[in-house]
This record gives C-alpha cells, sequence and structure tokens, in this order.
C-alpha cells in the first residue's frame, strides 16, 4: 500500500518497475534526436523571449530531469516552448515599463530575475492544480479559444523576429514611422536579409529533400524521419561556417557571442532584498498564472493524444505536478518557464520514447552541449534562430481548425476571431484572458439557453422525436415537451417562460409533460421554478407531469415536497407517459 501511494506521487517507481533493456535503448536513441532539435530551438526560444542564449539551455536541463521523476508521458518533451517563450517575454516587457514608471523595481538588470520568479509562480501554480486537482478549470477554456490564441500568437512571434531577420539596426523612431516616411530600408543589412532568406529556405526544404534521399538509399523510414529532423543542427553548422569564412560578422551579420560554459547553479539568486519585493511578484503573478493555463492546456492535450495511440492512461493532475515541479527548477537554476512542445513530442514519439526517462536522457545530452560545445557557438548568427523561430510557428497557425470552425458554428467561430484579434491588437496576456472569459461566456449562453422540443410519436413505435424534425403523432390535449439540459439557476426562467409560452398557445391542452431523459441534475434554484411552474399550470387547468426522470434526479426530488404538490404523476418513460393520458382523455370524452 505504501509503495502504490509512493508512485501515486513519483510515477518513476511505477514504470521503473518495467523497465527493460529494450526500452532503455529505445529511450536513449530518442533523447539522441530530441537533443539534436532541442539544442537549436533553447538558443532560439531563449532569444525569443529576450534572455541571453545560455539561459536557454539551462531551461532545457534540471527541468528535464524533474520531469522525468514526476511526469508519466513517455513521449513528452518539455522544455522551452514558443508559445511559453513568448508570453515570458511579454511579462518581462510589461516588467520593464513597470519599472520605468517608478515602482521600485530596477529596469534591465533585474530582466533576468523576473524570469525566475516568472518560473517559479509558474512551477507553483501548476503544481497548486495538480495537488487539488484543479485541473479541471482549465476546460472552461474552449478549443476554439485556445486555436485562436496559438493562431495568433504564431503571427507576433513570427512578426517579432522581423528585426533579427533584416538585420535592423536601433534607431530612435519606431519602425511604422519609418515605414510612412519611406526610410524603412535605410536601417535593412544587406547581408543578413540575404542569409535569413537561405536559412529559412533550407530550414523549409531540406528535411523533406533529406527524407526522400535518406530513405531511397536506406529504405529506413526511422532513419529518415530522424536524420531528417537534425536539419536545424545542419542549418546552425552551415550559416557558422558562412559568418567565418565570408567574414560576414564585418558585413554587420550579428551574432551570439561568446556562451558561458560549465552548469546553472541550483540556488536562488543573491540579489538585494529590494529585487525579491512584493512589486514585482505582484505584476508577474497574473502573467504566470496566464502561462500555467496554456502550458497545462497543450501539455496534457499532446500528452493524452500521444497515450491514446499506445492505449495508455495519462492523469492530468500528475502531469501538472511534472511540469510544476519542472518549472520550479527551471526557476531554480536561473532560467525561464518551461512547457511541452507539440514538436519535439511527436518526434519523440515517432523516434520510439518509451518511458519520461527519456526527458532524463537528453538532459544528459543538454550537459554535454553545455560543457564543451558553447565555444563553438560564438559565431551562430542571430539571423539563424530568428529563422528557426519562423520555420518553427508556421505549424502553429492552425488554418484547418479556424476553416472547420467556421463551418460548423459561426458562433465558436466568433469566439476565436475575437480572442485572435484581441491578441493580436492588446497583446498575449489580453488575449488569452479575453479568450477565457468568452469562453466561460459562451458556455454560460449555451447553458442558459438550451434545445427545447414539442414531441411527438413516431408512428408505429414507442418513440418520441421532435416534431419540427420528424412526422410525429400528437394530440390537443398532451403536450409532449423535452429541454435537453440539466437545470440550474441559469437556465430555470428560461424553462419557465417557454412553457408558459406553450401553454398560451395551446389552449385545449389539459396535460403537459416534461420529458426528463437529457436532466442530469436539479438544482435549488431550478426546483423552486418547477414548485413555480406547477402551481401556474394547475392555476391554468393543466396537469403537470415527469417521465424518464433519472434515479439520482428521482432521488434528490423526494427529499423536497415537490413530489407532494405536483398535479400530476412522474412515469418510467415517456411512451407510458402517452398512453396512459390518452386512454384518460378517451375515457374522458365516452363519459361526455
Amino acid at each position: 500500500m505504501q509503495q502504490s501511494k509512493l508512485a501515486s506521487v513519483f510515477p518513476v517507481f511505477q514504470w521503473g518497475k518495467q523497465y527493460s533493456k529494450t526500452t532503455l535503448v529505445d529511450d536513449v536513441i530518442a533523447s539522441l534526436v530530441i537533443t539534436m532539435m532541442l539544442i537549436p530551438q533553447s538558443l532560439a526560444y531563449a532569444l525569443l523571449a529576450g534572455l541571453p542564449p545560455q539561459i536557454g539551455l539551462y531551461a532545457s536541463l534540471f527541468p528535464l530531469v524533474a520531469y522525468a521523476i514526476f511526469g508519466s508521458s513517455g513521449a513528452l518533451s518539455v522544455g522551452p516552448f514558443a508559445i511559453a517563450s513568448l508570453m515570458t517575454a511579454s511579462a518581462l516587457n510589461g516588467m520593464h515599463r513597470f519599472a520605468l514608471e517608478g515602482s521600485g523595481i530596477e529596469s534591465q538588470p533585474d530582466i533576468l530575475l523576473g524570469a525566475i520568479v516568472l518560473a517559479l509562480l509558474v512551477g507553483g501554480f501548476l503544481f497548486l492544480f495538480g495537488a487539488f486537482r484543479l485541473g479541471f478549470l482549465t476546460n472552461f477554456i474552449s478549443a476554439p479559444v485556445v486555436t485562436g490564441f496559438i493562431s495568433a500568437s504564431a503571427i507576433v512571434i513570427a512578426s517579432s523576429q522581423l528585426p533579427n531577420l533584416l538585420g535592423l539596426q536601433e534607431t530612435a523612431l519606431p519602425w511604422f514611422e519609418l515605414v510612412q516616411e519611406g526610410s524603412f530600408t535605410n536601417y535593412i543589412n544587406g547581408a543578413t536579409v540575404i542569409l535569413a532568406g537561405v536559412m529559412v529556405l533550407v530550414l523549409l526544404f531540406l528535411p523533406k529533400m533529406l527524407h526522400r534521399l535518406i530513405l531511397k538509399f536506406t529504405q529506413s523510414d526511422f532513419l529518415a524521419d530522424t536524420l531528417s529532423k537534425a536539419t536545424p543542427v545542419l542549418v546552425m553548422l552551415m550559416s557558422i561556417g558562412l559568418v567565418q569564412t565570408l567574414g560576414l560578422e564585418a558585413l554587420g551579420v550579428a551574432v551570439i557571442g561568446d556562451i558561458p560554459a560549465g552548469l546553472p547553479d541550483l540556488s536562488l539568486p543573491d540579489r538585494q532584498l529590494t529585487a525579491w519585493s512584493t512589486d514585482m511578484w505582484q505584476h508577474l503573478i497574473v502573467s504566470a498564472l496566464l502561462i500555467s493555463i496554456i502550458s497545462f492546456v497543450s501539455s496534457v492535450s499532446v500528452a493524452q493524444a500521444f497515450a491514446a495511440k499506445d492505449r495508455q492512461r495519462i492523469d492530468p493532475n500528475q502531469e501538472a505536478i511534472g511540469l510544476g515541479m519542472a518549472n520550479v527548477m527551471s526557476g531554480l537554476s536561473g532560467a525561464f518557464p518551461v512547457s511541452a512542445s507539440l514538436s519535439r513530442s511527436s518526434v519523440a514519439m515517432k523516434a520510439g520514447a518509451k518511458t519520461p526517462a527519456t526527458s532524463a536522457f537528453t538532459a544528459i545530452g543538454i550537459t554535454v552541449s553545455c560543457l564543451f560545445l558553447t565555444p563553438f557557438l560564438y559565431y551562430l548568427p542571430i539571423a539563424t534562430l530568428a529563422a528557426m523561430i519562423l520555420t518553427a510557428v508556421f505549424s502553429l497557425f492552425d488554418w484547418a481548425a479556424i476553416k472547420r470552425t467556421l463551418q460548423y458554428s459561426r458562433k465558436d467561430f466568433s469566439a476565436l476571431a475575437l480572442t485572435m484579434i484581441l491578441t493580436l491588437t492588446l497583446g498575449v496576456q489580453w488575449g488569452l484572458i479575453g479568450g477565457v472569459i468568452l469562453s466561460i461566456c459562451l458556455h454560460l449562453y449555451r447553458s442558459s439557453h438550451p434545445h427545447v422540443a414539442i414531441l411527438g410519436r413516431v408512428p408505429d413505435t414507442e418513440h418520441f422525436r421532435n416534431i419540427e424534425r420528424y412526422t410525429g403523432i400528437t394530440h390537443p390535449s398532451i403536450i409532449s415537451f423535452r429541454i435537453d439540459a440539466s437545470l440550474y439557476f441559469a437556465n430555470a426562467r428560461f424553462l419557465e417562460d417557454q412553457i408558459n409560452a406553450l401553454v398560451a398557445r395551446h389552449e385545449s391542452a389539459k396535460h403537459l409533460v416534461l420529458m426528463c431523459s437529457s436532466i442530469n441534475d436539479i438544482d435549488a434554484s431550478a426546483l423552486e421554478s418547477l414548485v413555480d411552474i406547477n402551481h401556474y399550470l394547475e392555476e391554468a387547468g393543466v396537469t403537470f407531469h415527469l417521465s424518464e426522470v433519472k434515479g439520482p434526479v428521482l432521488d434528490r426530488l423526494k427529499r423536497s415536497d415537490f413530489l407532494e404538490l405536483m398535479t400530476g404523476k412522474i412515469y418510467l418513460s415517456h411512451f407510458h407517459a402517452w398512453t396512459d393520458l390518452l386512454d384518460q382523455e378517451k375515457a374522458s370524452e365516452h363519459e361526455r
């Protein structure tokens, strides 16, 4: 029992029992592939977050070890992620502006400290999500809103790399004013533009060419997929070689420069106490919550999708704890918030990753890079990293999902479009906040205006269907009515209004039967509405009946006095209600 509880907290004790040599080989091979992808991505996403490049390597080291211990998905690749890096940059820029307004926070020197605080806060929120099983709260963010937010974020990320892709020089005027003046081109570095253009083309087309070429000569899908995914590493080496051989740095092509070798220290930063003021924490806490939400939603979605392919089960709350501990370790190692990457996770799945040990082995590869490879990255052009970011976010813009949402639901598409507009105009934080509010409002509107139907009996059957969709048998004395939702405070008055309107239209009605097959719950407000409906119908000379009431709902109704006040009966099936009331009407007509 104690061992079972330990495995529930540390999944490593569960999957570690079945760990074998075959699994070890699969995880090691997958980690090699992921390491080749993660090195350039970690550098690029640190650049996107507005931080020194080595911070990206730090974010790919101890956080992966933490996830290997607390996480449960073998294919999930945790580390720097484009959306999380963009939201980090937005939060840190906001902190910078906040500092300039005289809050007492130092401006530029505290940007890295802000990233550390942000990672710790994100880790804390995610850990709370899992420990208190609050992951269900993220279900209030609809899929269209997430699609709109991520697609708009892809546009924001791509546009943010424009200065690096064009080698734009610093100016006193905003770029849109330079465009209006027609002097925009005066600040572009031609060598950077050519280099960036070549790198973008290589990143777009070389993987497909390599895949076809390798597959032709080796006939191995795995080898073709693996080597084609190493294209970013080849691009790094190619661009470094071009800078050195052609002297591009002298032509104005910006390079990364010195990257400190070594591993990060696992400790809180030794800074003045004022740097850890409540002002900084309060300013970053909203951003941290938003990063936590989007990280949890995207990561768990990816983990569950991959688990379904192997017929496995993922515990969302345990994943939240794993991601939370990964972010705490990222903060303690001086890095920024991390999340799961869809692209790296897909590659890990195809490469044969079986357990979270893949993350631990990947951390070993990053350790080697931090210790021995950083001196060779001096001449890596910043434009190359920007090109990697640009090509990586192409897949984030989900045009197919946008088109599908437009065709399926105009209301959902309006939420998607509005989320995109808010993200593009007001920023990623307000875009996500607006999306959450839209999701909740849309849910409340739909649940407060559920689908209702007047029912008729399908000829020669015991089934009852919506008379607007089927040809059904009705009787002027009997109203068969169905509401397709549970009854609670938001739609209780809606039900009253619908029944009042029905009775007003059917002057000869003597019975109203509410089919309850779709009602899973009735709260106290809805119960009061049922009492009012019963009273109103009684005064109108109409008997109120219920049919197909579910057991748990009936149990709760028995604890109230509603069943004693009811003027009618509760029928096991709607067909029984129909036949019984029809017999009563025939008997009444015969007596007359």
